[in-house]
Order: C-alpha cells, then structure tokens, then sequence
C-alpha cells in the first residue's frame, strides 16, 4: 500500500495529490525517516505528520486504499498518548492568544490609516 494512498484514505489530506506534495515536502516522516510518496506502508508503521501547526504520531492499524466515513478512517490508525496531548495544548494556547490581524478583514479604515501615519511618524 502506497503511503500518499493511505493518508489520504485515512483523511489527513483531502486529495490525493495534497498527501503526495506532503510527503515529498517532508512533512510525513515513516519510522524516523524521510520517505518518498511510493513508500509501501505495513500494519505497524509509526508515522509523524505535520499539518500547519499540528503534529501527528501514529501507528498504522489497518491498510485500506478506498476513502471512507470519517469513522472508518479512524480506526486506519492509533494517535499516542501523548500526541493527543499535545495537539490538544497547542489547539487551548490557539483559542487564548488570538491573532490581532484576525479581526482585521481589508484595507485600513481612513480612521485606522491616520492611526497608522501617526505611530510611524512619531
């Protein structure tokens, strides 16, 4: 089973296409190491994948290379204790500190702009 295959049957990617660039960008690594998206995968495989800011580290339980339900996805594999953990502390820290700019939407109002004039030129 092809590694770009089954991440994407396991729903960490949503084209095929999107999994293949993540593996050949490293951001998927099969046992430690850096693997190219023809990799064959086997039952037992520890996988760590980055997506955006979260990192995943799991075991493959089961091979399938047909996309399914988001239930039958999950039960492809088994995250660790600890990974969860940790996407679960880093998704609590993302709702504390809000982005300022995440409110901003466009360009600067006139108002916002002379604010901006004023803060450069002082």
């Amino acid at each position: 089973m092809r590694i770009d295959k089954w991440l994407w049957a396991a729903r960490f990617y949503k084209t095929r296409s999107l999994a293949q660039q993540a593996v050949e960008g490293g951001k998927v690594t099969l046992n430690g190491e850096r693997v190219k998206p023809s990799k064959e995968l086997k039952t037992g495989d520890a996988l760590v994948i980055r997506i955006g800011a979260v990192e995943w580290a799991i075991c493959v339980k089961q091979l399938s290379d047909k996309r399914g339900s988001a239930t039958i996805a999950r039960m492809l594999y088994e995250e660790s204790a600890e990974s969860q953990a940790r996407r679960e502390q880093q998704s609590a820290l993302r709702k504390l500190n809000v982005e300022p700019a995440a409110e901003r939407h466009g360009r600067p109002t006139k108002r916002e702009r002379r604010q901006l004039d004023g803060w450069r030129n002082s």
